[in-house]
């Protein structure tokens, strides 16, 4: 997490292998459950909550459903899909407010929802090389409140667009992804605070070890490219950056002969600036909502 607070709306991680793969036509539900742990140590200044925070420790889960629709349609030689994702979690924060002698312990904590986050993506598929357009944004109706040391929305709308690639050879097992784009913040009108400019980029390896069975590797890189507006002075430009790697495990089950897919992964933050450093876990699992529906009523018949 990133920019004002150290919260950025790019979530690094949330895109790892197979991340150019079309879906297939139809209604799917990718579900993704995350959590993260991090700390800004006494010597890394965040404002939250309207004061300056040393001393950070954060703990941050969230359960994110993204309903999808994929039309059976082609749009300038790719598939569209659309998507809405939202969540339900929680935030949990404890830090020192303050500076030299005068510092203060706090801590603050909440549950609730998160901000709406729709999307839509162009799919291009050529032999073993895939690639996939996107543009999503932030629509800021989440918990939050400017005074709290825990939040669960932004605050403020954001627009991100990027692409990704994916190498699948299906001889060989081979897969290598990797997502790219760039963040544009809009100001924040409770705090009058503007995030700067993010890049990020999301890359995952794999190997089949099995049909159904892959494991691989993780990482990811997030870098500020330009500086926030409404800091404190002492802050300087306060850009921020992350880099993490990490390992991932994938299964694909069958539910009445169709496929399921599922993935586990976690990363390790390292050269981390003015943000929280730590560790996170990823769950996705894909429900193909109309072929499990259609094999439903094939079975009834």
């Amino acid at each position: 997490m990133g920019d004002e607070g150290g919260a950025s709306f790019w979530l690094p991680g949330q895109y790892g292998s197979f991340a150019a793969i079309a879906p297939d036509a139809g209604v799917s539900l990718p579900m993704q459950t995350y959590y993260y742990s991090g700390r800004a140590g006494a010597d890394r200044g965040i404002e939250r909550g309207g004061e300056l925070s040393f001393d950070l420790d954060t703990s941050f889960f969230a359960q994110f459903f993204a309903p999808t629709w994929t039309p059976n349609a082609t749009w300038l030689g790719a598939r569209p899909s659309f998507s809405l994702a939202f969540f339900p979690g929680w935030n949990d924060v404890s830090t020192e407010v303050g500076l030299d002698g005068l510092a203060v312990e706090r801590s603050d904590q909440v549950s609730g929802w998160g901000d709406i986050y729709p999307t839509a993506q162009l799919f291009w598929s050529r032999g073993v090389h895939n690639w996939m357009a996107y543009l999503t944004g932030n629509i800021p109706v989440g918990d939050y409140d400017p005074d709290r040391l825990s939040n669960l929305g932004l605050g403020h709308v954001a627009v991100d667009a990027g692409g990704a690639y994916t190498y699948l050879n299906t001889k060989t097992g081979w897969e290598f992804s990797a997502t790219s784009g760039l963040t544009y913040n809009f100001e924040n009108p409770d705090t009058q605070y503007t995030s700067g400019t993010d890049w990020h980029l999301d890359v995952g390896m794999s190997r089949f070890l099995r049909e159904k069975l892959f494991v691989g590797v993780v990482g990811y890189a997030y870098v500020q490219l330009t500086s926030d507006e409404g800091q404190p002075e002492a802050l300087g430009d306060f850009e921020s950056r992350t880099f993490a790697v990490g390992p991932q495990i994938g299964y694909n089950f069958d539910v009445n002969g169709v496929p399921i897919y599922a993935n586990l992964r976690g990363y390790y933050e390292f050269d981390v600036r003015n943000r929280p450093e730590g560790g996170s876990v990823f769950l996705t699992v894909n429900i193909p909502v109309s072929a499990l529906a259609a094999g439903a009523g094939a079975g009834k018949k």
